[in-house]
């Protein structure tokens, strides 16, 4: 489509390969997952996750750790019997965390506009039942502004310049408080 002089609406081929990968888009944000092999009691509970696909397979969540070796493994096994892929990632549990997404909105210009939130935390097996917007539980501070002005955009990455680069729209999810 870009070959043939059309204009693309949405994030450049390149961000939306890299975003394909759980593991490759935290990297190049910069998050770095749990190392499996050194996972201890503190850091109980762990979510063990599928690097590709989503809907909730390939996730385990470990609450002792002489579990996590089977739950890598059973995870890894219904990541490769449904996306094609294994690779699994360990990363921090939250305990009744909220899953809220922002909705973002950019430009050709490097403008980025936050249009709103919406709670997506009532889930049957780790897959959204519900969507609530804007999200009621959603503290002051995270609440985005007015949709009709500019606001900052994310934190600065390879992958966030290159998604800034064409007209885009994309969701950045946000699990971090109760």
């Amino acid at each position: 489509m870009i070959d043939a002089g059309l204009v693309w609406i949405g994030p450049p081929p390149a961000a939306i390969e890299a975003m394909a990968s759980k593991t490759r888009a935290k990297e190049l944000l910069g998050i770095a997952p749990l190392d499996p092999a050194r996972v201890t009691e503190a850091n109980l509970p762990v979510l063990v996750k599928a690097a590709a696909g989503g809907g909730g397979r390939g996730m385990r969540i470990v609450r002792e750790l002489a579990d996590l070796p089977k739950e890598l493994e059973s995870a890894s096994a219904e990541a490769a019997s449904a996306f094609g892929d294994g690779e699994v990632f360990v990363e921090p549990y939250v305990e009744d965390g909220r899953h809220v997404e922002v909705q973002l909105l950019c430009d050709a210009h490097g403008t980025v506009w936050a249009l709103g939130t919406r709670d997506c935390s009532l889930q049957r097996r780790h897959q959204k039942v519900i969507e609530e917007a804007p999200a009621p539980a959603c503290p002051p501070p995270w609440r985005p502004p007015s949709s009709t002005r500019p606001c900052a955009p994310p934190r600065p990455s390879a992958t966030s310049a290159r998604a800034r680069s064409s007209s885009s729209s994309r969701t950045a999810a946000r699990t971090s408080w109760r």
